[in-house]
């Protein structure tokens, strides 16, 4: 699908609310592959449990991607940094001095989740997905957490410019992520 056909959506966390079951498809359909299939942390229902709680977070917004014909086939969502965040200090001086300042002033973006369902992969969604939720925030950085086996999008990271700077787990129950940033373009 050409990507001028595409039609995006922002949505407040009101908003959210109310696609969530939109949302939560898109989610099952994306995570419905090995390693993921079977581990309690990638359920759809821990999902929902996830994005409502996002939903309450400062700075959260949800963009997502969908067909001419309106059917929902990917999504980004993300919140502002908070530096109260468990995985963010424990990244220590691994964090550029600049961007801690950034996020000590609001000034970083948390993009939590990424995705595009498997038949619409590798035509840029993805990509436009993630420029126009950066370009929408008004912020300087970019932060986001990626387990490193996941393929293709960890390599679509450092590709579109991020840098790594530590590991990190959310959870107890969670798998180690690869914490990045990604400078936005000058204010």
């Amino acid at each position: 699908m050409p990507l001028a056909e595409l039609h995006l959506e922002r949505h407040t966390p009101d908003a959210t609310v109310t696609a969530m079951n939109d949302l939560v498809e898109v989610y099952a359909n994306v995570y419905n592959v090995p390693p993921y299939i079977g581990d309690p942390f990638f359920t759809p229902a821990m999902f929902r449990d996830r994005l409502l709680a996002a939903t309450e977070m400062a700075g959260f917004e949800c963009l997502t991607a969908h067909t001419a014909d309106g059917v929902m086939i990917g999504l980004v969502h993300g919140v502002t940094l908070s530096v109260e965040r468990p995985w963010w200090p424990s990244l220590g001086d691994h964090r550029p001095k600049a961007l801690i300042t950034a996020a000590e002033a609001g000034d970083v973006a948390w993009l939590r989740e990424l995705m595009v369902l498997p038949q619409h992969t590798k035509l840029g969604v993805g990509r436009h997905l993630h420029d126009e939720w950066i370009a929408g925030r008004g912020q300087s950085w970019t932060t986001l957490t990626c387990i490193p086996s996941n393929e293709p999008a960890y390599s679509a990271y450092l590709r579109w410019g991020y840098e790594v700077m530590g590991q990190i787990k959310h959870a107890d129950d969670s798998p180690v992520y690869d914490a990045m940033f990604l400078p936005s373009t000058p204010r």
